[in-house]
């Protein structure tokens, strides 16, 4: 018996390579059916095979190598790629990451549902690094936007390919938007005014959009403004700037989030109605289970909150990826025949050896390095060590600093620092386990099984295991708290909160809620962690001291760092090393900065790096040996111990000082901060223009030369600085940057074009950038702390007048400062609000011929007291509005006041809001 036929679809027009995309696009559309469309919309689109498509799933994370699929090429952290400033280096990381994706996409088997392995890559992360502290520091490249998107355009090259019609891989942005905290990421609104949003939060993803480089982005977790990222109309706002259709992919589980537990929608058929028409394409949610979100899409059609255009958008702009990718051309894609040697090739390797190497940051040298000593004491819990973090592929072979100077060195001795311990019950006697313990910071501790080598773990059961080779979980159920109970100590999950005891069938099992039902341990110290390193040190010419933190503990993702000080027990380490050797060298391994007083005022020699990859310790000892130049320069502010931080959720950089851009205190180690081997002299900076109009441009050239004996590497730092600014202008800002590598001797010019857009600020009387005509310096620097030439320019053109504000709708948030107000959202689909009982200012006001003055305000019944909205012009009061229960947040009624005695002229105008309610935007009007 014959088999059933199988459908031929290759003369299917859509089949059809010499068609245009849109014509291919819409045939395949035509032939779906309104089931097999809305399917789409899921992370895990299924097969439709009596058409021939196979599975298609969005994403596979690829921020520093591809991540969850097994053995993978692992690079320095995106935080050490953004240290490198190198487009260059950091478009062929991304292209390494795309071919080693594309491998494991053609002969990989899946791990999780139907299909492939995706081709569309999530990556690279474009949010700034605002605060070190964020869980997520690992993942960005930087605190500045020109900066991050420049990497960021360079890595979505990388991962696209060259060719002009086809896609190695399909990059995606994450996350969209002004996302920057984790502790409770889902329902914490970030506020962000507009100046704020524009000349920040959107500078950093718009040059990578308006680049032609990414061809998705992913829609953060948190809300903007008091609205979810996910029904932000920003999405759109995102889309106008790219010449082709973006993919949108929400973050995983979030679209349940918009009702759960963000509660901004009743029920989830609206909520993922909302979300759609806001421009999310595919919806990341309930894993490979499809079910439970398409239901709700289906339900949402069924009501009429959505309708099938709606469906086949989404649809649209998931096949023009799919088309792209070569799914439908396999014959023309010249990236089909990618075959798996190059995962992890040996090209690859010398390229993540040469990637750390131009990440490493000196950041303080007094003579140490390079190291000439013959003997080397390798101290700290990162001397033998690599750690992966969330994103990282599964390191192949792992090369520690010890390793590396080993490889280099006849005499390397290395003691971890650790105490060694065992644990007894002092109820039975019994031992729990001998353990060696690192202080991982935040009183978290990692107890290390001194025979095997595993952790200490957590088990579904509550009981106890050292069984575990790696840290890396979504839960860590690894780490556990000492706490000291007279001469006992108390066990202490950091997970659960709770504490180890014993049940009655002599199980070590940790279930018990309060201190007093815990069990008491004897903990008796077997090695002196810190004697050791002592001794080691003394025995060594030179000390090399290796401290950081451990990517999956503290800081993480749904985990902020409480500060930035090192841990306790490492900085009690690294004291005690010093005090018997103070040849020491400090290398930080860290997915963030630290605060390194005591280490900057007391050693010689101090090094950052980030988690570096599999090549970490070869590539560190080339820096420390001299065979390579320092040549990282730092992507983000490193703050003092005693400099008092903003508020972690206080996301304007203005207001609040953030970034080297407005910070007012003097850091340890500024933005773009790095030393190197040898001396490079700048000279001759030169403007082609010292005026320029405010559309205009002008080109700067500076000559840089290696004074020094050796080879090395500068990043020559372009700043610009308004003078005399009508705003709160930035004490800097980079405009634009150059990585340059000299020979002993060498000199080279460099010209930077320089276009009155750097200049620009966010004029929310204009709702437009603006170059305001005036003086401005510009500045070539080693760092931000560091300008070494200056040069006046003057930017021509008429001078802004004053603030038009009759008879025009003005928005309650283009204010030009403000004091305890909250931005909040207008209605649920659009528009911007504020909030509070604070005032807003806007300067020079023109007030000319208003004889009434009218506001938009909404507020919820049921609120106590009274409530007014108060304008002054100076201290003149001009008006006192009460302002009525409308209803609701979102139920917005117009109130007015009529002047008794008509303002005149140009004043700072005030508007004081006393009283719970909200204010969307304000008009004078005149007598016409």
């Amino acid at each position: 018996m014959s088999s059933p036929a199988v459908p031929t679809t290759d003369r299917l027009l859509f089949r059809d390579s010499a068609l245009p995309l849109d014509k291919r696009i819409d045939d395949l559309v035509d032939r779906l059916t309104p089931d097999e469309r809305i399917a789409m919309l899921h992370q895990y689109a299924p097969a439709v095979p009596r058409l021939g498509l196979g599975a298609f799933r969005t994403g596979t994370e690829a921020l520093h190598g591809v991540a969850w699929l097994g053995p993978a090429t692992v690079f320095p952290q995106a935080v050490g790629l953004g240290a490198t400033w190198d487009e260059e280096l950091l478009r062929a990381v991304a292209e390494a990451v795309s071919v080693e994706q594309r491998a494991f996409h053609h002969h990989r088997p899946p791990l999780v549902g139907d299909g492939p392995h995706s081709l569309q890559a999530w990556a690279p992360v474009v949010n700034l690094l605002r605060d070190p502290r964020w869980g997520r520091n690992e993942e960005g490249y930087s605190e500045d936007p020109v900066h991050t998107a420049r990497l960021a355009i360079a890595y979505c090259r990388g991962l696209t390919g060259d060719d002009p019609r086809y896609l190695r891989t399909a990059p995606v942005l994450k996350h969209f938007l002004a996302y920057n905290n984790e502790d409770d990421r889902c329902t914490t609104s970030s506020g962000v005014r507009p100046r704020v949003l524009h000349e920040y939060d959107l500078a950093a993803f718009r040059p990578v959009v308006e680049s032609g480089a990414a061809t998705g982005a992913m829609a953060a977790y948190n809300l903007v403004n008091g609205r979810p990222c996910h029904v932000t109309p920003l999405i759109e706002t995102l889309r106008g700037w790219a010449d082709q259709e973006l993919f949108v992919v929400s973050d995983a589980e979030a679209p349940s989030n918009l009702v759960d537990p963000e509660h901004y929608f009743d029920d989830h058929a609206e909520s993922h109605a909302a979300a759609l028409k806001a421009g999310i394409d595919s919806f990341t949610d309930h894993g490979d289970d499809s079910g439970v979100p398409i239901g709700r899409l289906r339900e949402a059609l069924r009501r009429g909150l959505i309708d099938e255009s709606d469906v086949d958008r989404a649809v649209r702009r998931q096949l023009s990826i799919r088309f792209r990718l070569g799914e439908f051309d396999p014959d023309l894609d010249p990236y089909a025949g990618i075959g798996p040697e190059v995962i992890d090739c040996a090209e690859h390797r010398d390229l993540a050896r040469r990637s750390t190497v131009e990440s490493i940051v000196l950041l303080r040298n007094d003579g140490l390095l390079p190291l000439a000593a013959p003997r080397v004491a390798v101290i700290g819990p990162l001397a033998d060590m690599l750690c992966e973090d969330w994103y990282s592929g599964t390191l192949p072979y792992r090369i520690t600093v010890a390793d590396g100077l080993r490889a280099e060195l006849d005499d390397v001795s290395c003691v971890d620092g650790s105490d060694r311990i065992t644990l007894r019950s002092s109820t039975s006697g019994e031992p729990l386990g001998t353990f060696d313990v690192v202080d991982w910071g935040g009183e978290a501790l990692t107890l290390r099984d001194a025979d095997t080598g595993r952790y200490l773990s957590l088990q579904d059961d509550s009981t106890l295991a050292a069984d575990k080779e790696l840290l890396k979980s979504w839960e860590v159920r690894e780490t556990f708290r000492l706490e000291r109970d007279g001469d006992s100590v108390l066990l202490r999950s950091v997970l659960t909160g709770r504490y180890a005891t014993v049940d009655a069938d002599g199980r070590i099992i940790v279930t018990a809620e309060t201190a007093a039902d815990a069990e008491r341990w004897h903990r008796e110290l077997l090695r002196d962690g810190i004697a050791e390193a002592r001794a080691a040190a003394e025995a060594a010419d030179v000390a090399v001291v290796v401290l950081g933190n451990h990517p999956l503990v503290n800081g993480r993702e749904t985990q902020d760092r409480a500060g930035i000080a090192l841990p306790a027990g490492q900085e009690a380490l690294l004291r005690a090393v010093a005090e018997v050797r103070p040849e020491t060298a400090l290398v930080v391994m860290s997915s963030y900065p630290f605060a390194l007083d005591w280490a900057h005022e007391h050693l010689p020699a101090v090094v950052w790096m980030s988690h570096g990859g599999q090549e970490s310790g070869s590539a560190l000892a080339a820096v420390l040996l001299g065979q390579a130049d320092p040549a990282g320069r730092l992507p983000q502010t490193w703050y003092r111990g005693d400099d008092e931080l903003p508020a972690p959720l206080d996301y304007d950089i203005v207001k609040a000082g953030w970034t080297y851009q407005y910070h007012r205190a003097t850091p340890l180690y500024p933005f773009g901060h790095g030393l190197s081997y040898t001396d490079f002299a700048y000279r001759d900076l030169r403007l082609s223009s010292e005026v320029m109009g405010q559309h205009g441009s002008v080109d700067v050239a500076v000559t840089l030369a290696n004074a020094g004996s050796r080879a090395g590497s500068e990043v020559v730092q372009l700043y610009v600085r308004a003078l005399d600014a009508r705003y709160q202008a930035p004490h800097l800002r980079l405009a634009d940057f150059r990585k340059v590598q000299l020979d002993p001797g060498q000199s080279r010019e460099l010209t930077f074009h320089l276009p009155a857009e750097a200049l620009a600020h966010w004029d929310v009387t204009t709702n437009a950038f603006t170059a305001d005509p005036g003086g401005y310096e510009v500045l070539v620097a080693r760092s931000a702390g560091d300008v070494v030439l200056t040069a006046p320019l003057a930017v021509s053109g008429p001078a802004p007048g004053p603030r038009r504000v009759v008879d025009r709708r003005i928005l309650g948030v283009d204010f030009d400062d403000y004091a305890d107000i909250t931005i909040v959202d207008a209605t649920r689909e659009t528009g911007d609000a504020v909030a509070g009982a604070g005032t807003l200012w806007f300067h020079t006001a023109d007030l000319s011929g208003a004889v009434r003055v009218e506001a938009e305000v909404s507020r919820e019944d049921g609120e106590s007291g009274p409530a007014c909205l108060e304008f002054r012009a100076g201290d003149r009061l001009l008006a006192e509005i009460p302002v009525p229960a409308t209803g609701g947040r979102y139920a917005w009624t117009t109130v007015a006041a009529e002047f008794s005695a008509p303002p005149a002229g140009v004043h700072d105008l005030s508007l004081t809001l006393r009283g719970d309610f909200r204010l969307a935007a304000f008009r004078f009007t005149s007598a016409n």
